[in-house]
């Protein structure tokens, strides 16, 4: 865990390219594009490649997955120009490694309640980074669930991780605190409806999960 480093923040679930860019102009390190179905968040291969073509060259555009096939998140990574890929259901180890071997960032979920659990991370050697949540509810997703954070600090991996699920302007300092992430992912915390963002919560977010933290 990187106490006294200001946390990598990505927001996730963006729809519009206008939304999105407004939320890089806050201060977000990375925008999450959703591509699953049953999302409320999910996005075409349309609505994706907008939004990354307005981005600015220091932020990540980020897919993510859950238990897609290699060949579809390649098709939509070159498309796009997705930098990072997220999995977030119960992909096989060697799916990261093959994308890995790509160059590209490999995020895989790990979960407090459901498998892949917070305890499985060795089994996933080829993650750049890991991001937890607590994996109870309808949806792959956070399911604006929030949860013992302090969790956290007992992972076993050298990796950076990213904390998620049930975030918000109102607890982020005290999450922050207690576990100490790398990085932290937002995205119905600072909603409008599914997919839009309420740029005042964003901002203020951002700037009380870097309150204490140089930045």
């Amino acid at each position: 865990m990187y106490p006294d480093h200001p946390p990598f923040i990505k927001v996730c679930g963006l729809t519009e390219p206008k939304n999105a860019l407004e939320c890089t102009h806050a201060g977000a390190d990375a925008i999450g594009l959703v591509f699953f179905e049953k999302s409320p968040r999910n996005v075409s291969l349309a609505q994706a490649c907008e939004i990354t073509r307005v981005l600015p060259q220091n932020v990540i555009p980020w897919g993510v997955f859950v238990d897609a096939p290699f060949e579809r998140i390649m098709e939509i990574q070159k498309a796009c120009g997705l930098k990072a890929v997220q999995l977030h259901g119960n992909e096989p180890p060697e799916l990261l490694e093959k994308l890995s071997n790509r160059g590209l960032m490999v995020i895989k979920a790990l979960f407090k309640a459901r498998q892949p659990f917070l305890t499985d991370a060795d089994i996933y050697p080829h993650a750049t980074h890991f991001l937890v949540e607590y994996g109870k509810g309808a949806l792959p997703g956070g399911n604006a669930e929030t949860w013992d954070y302090a969790l956290l600090t007992g992972m076993a991996t050298p990796k950076p991780v990213i904390l998620a699920g049930g975030l918000t302007p109102e607890n982020v300092i005290r999450a922050v605190a207690l576990a100490k992430p790398w990085g932290l992912d937002i995205s119905s915390g600072v909603e409008k409806s599914p997919g839009i963002k309420d740029i005042h919560k964003v901002q203020s977010f951002i700037s009380k999960a870097r309150q204490g933290t140089g930045t």
